[in-house]
């Protein structure tokens, strides 16, 4: 009895249908082979500049075909059990993007590079990497620094700053100066000195010289940054289809749940990112910024990942403010749309408050009523010069929004004791992220950063844990999910435990993703014969 339960709740559902099951199997199992597995190491390859990024690709290339071609098959002998499902219209979408990509690829991995001379300090990669070499990245260093105009100059230098640092890189960089300008032409190809290359090379190096050329490469770093997201989508899309999820009135609930979801999934993984050293050349990882005579003017300018962080947070909540009543539009407005509501003008406020908190502007404009009293008594004195604190920020506001958020969700009322638990068990884990965040305030606030490398508090592992495991399961708690968890009998202790497995797997991932960077940025050294 409760088997035609079962079938009566997902007919029509690929879930409940039984014919050529094993096409479908061998289609999942070979997207997320290519898409989870192939694509980040082929984005990450890419780059890091790596000539193996091309080789990579194909493989995903050939992958992603297989089991498009399996999928297609599928398709044509089982009827169409969901009509109009975005899986099947983005999948295509999505296959010719990265097909256009993987073209347009040739040409900048083709282009005759020539060693120039670039602004003072500026490399593409700007990573901050243990060995000297990984600051280079095939461009010639300058030693003007343009001294005195950096915020490094006495007036704006911090106790415990390493003021020896950019002399120390400068001298090590002018040592390759003579190896740098004998490189000379050098092309990064499928492989290095075979035929395939060199007539890869003859053919594709006059067209990509021009413009051309340079679009592509543009196209190609936009892509490179999106693709992965696009996955998701597509992988998320597909769970949908195969389960039946969303149709009709459903497809508010499972939007709302998806996308915020996911946007928490993404920040726990960008999370993970920043502690495992990404983005050091911003300063984003818990380390002290790298100036100018570094990174170069732009990276130098950017603003710090508490500002980032808060702008994201004041952005969803400027949209999704309009976007709450959506669900119910023609209808009255309800409790449970006021209660959106005010969290949408929470995430509206509290990521404009951290953001204002970030601006150095408003810093200013907030101390001028102590420095307009300055001139005339001169800066070199001690109490005039900049706290210590200014050189990190510690703003409490992302992690204030996020633990309100888990607050309310803990205790939101819903219509099954499963969906209860579920909004409970991911709104704790946002709690628990904030607390993890406020710990790594206080680690940072004892022991401030006075290295360019990144300091990998434990508690953002913690941090990252918590929001990827966290925006997994408030995916999962959309209506139409909890509702087919209960048809089967599962409480929502069996998606708790298998999310915890898949979020500790998806971490590990990313680390060796990038610990795979940085081998191949540390090949890409070494084969170029610039010195250690």
């Amino acid at each position: 009895m409760a088997a035609a339960n079962v079938t009566k709740y997902y007919d029509p559902a690929y879930f409940t249908h039984t014919e050529h099951s094993g096409l479908l199997t061998a289609h999942i199992l070979v997207m997320i082979f290519a898409w989870v597995f192939i694509l980040p190491i082929s984005v990450i390859l890419s780059l890091s500049r790596s000539r193996y990024s091309l080789v990579v690709q194909l493989g995903f290339l050939l992958s992603n075909a297989a089991g498009l071609l399996v999928g297609t098959i599928y398709k044509s002998s089982t009827p169409d059990l969901y009509e109009n499902n975005l899986h099947h219209k983005f999948g295509w979408f999505l296959t010719c993007s990265v097909s256009v990509h993987a073209l347009l690829s040739f040409l900048p991995a083709y282009r005759p590079k020539r060693a120039v001379k670039q602004a003072p300090g500026s490399f593409s990669n700007g990573l901050c990497m243990p060995r000297d070499s990984q600051f280079i990245d095939y461009h010639r260093y300058s030693r003007d620094s343009g001294q005195g105009t950096e915020p490094s100059s006495p007036r704006y230098s911090l106790p415990g700053t390493p003021q020896r640092a950019n002399s120390d890189l400068s001298d090590r960089f002018a040592r390759h100066e003579s190896e740098l300008q004998e490189w000379g032409e050098e092309k990064h190809g499928l492989l290095s000195s075979n035929a395939v290359d060199r007539y890869f090379a003859r053919k594709i190096s006059i067209v990509a010289s021009g413009k051309l050329g340079n679009y592509a490469g543009i196209v190609c770093e936009v892509v490179n940054r999106v693709v992965l997201i696009l996955g998701f989508v597509a992988l998320t899309s597909g769970f949908v289809a195969y389960f039946g999820y969303f149709k009709g009135h459903g497809i508010f609930s499972g939007l709302a749940h998806f996308v915020k979801g996911g946007i928490f999934f993404w920040y726990g993984l960008l999370v993970l990112g920043r502690c495992m050293g990404s983005f050091a050349d911003l300063g984003w990882s818990w380390n002290l910024k790298p100036d100018v005579s570094i990174v170069g003017s732009r990276k130098a300018r950017a603003p710090s990942a508490e500002f980032a962080e808060s702008f994201l947070i004041f952005l969803y909540g400027s949209t999704n403010i309009f976007l709450e009543h959506l669900g119910n539009w023609g209808k009255g407005w309800s409790a449970s749309d006021l209660e959106h509501i005010s969290i949408t003008i929470l995430f509206f406020g509290g990521g404009l408050c951290g953001m204002l908190v970030e601006s150095r502007l408003i810093r200013d404009l907030l101390n001028y009523g102590m420095t307009s009293s300055q001139y005339g008594l001169g800066s070199s004195m001690e109490p005039w010069k900049l706290p210590k604190t200014y050189g990190f920020s510690l703003n409490p506001f992302p992690g204030i929004v996020i633990m309100l958020l888990g607050l309310m969700m803990s205790s939101h009322h819903q219509e099954s004791m499963v969906s209860t638990m579920l909004h409970k068990q991911w709104g704790t884990l946002f709690v628990a992220a904030a607390m993890a965040r406020a710990v790594t305030y206080i680690l940072v606030y004892i022991s401030p950063p006075t290295s360019y490398l990144p300091s990998r508090p434990p508690s953002e592992l913690v941090v990252a844990f918590c929001l990827i495991s966290g925006g997994l399961i408030f995916m999962g708690s959309a209506a139409d999910i909890v509702d087919g968890m209960e048809r089967f009998g599962l409480n929502a202790m069996f998606l708790f435990t298998v999310i915890m497995g898949i979020t500790s797997f998806l971490m590990a991932w990313e680390i060796i993703v990038l610990a795979i960077k940085g081998v191949a940025t540390r090949k890409e050294t070494a084969e170029s014969g610039i010195p250690a």
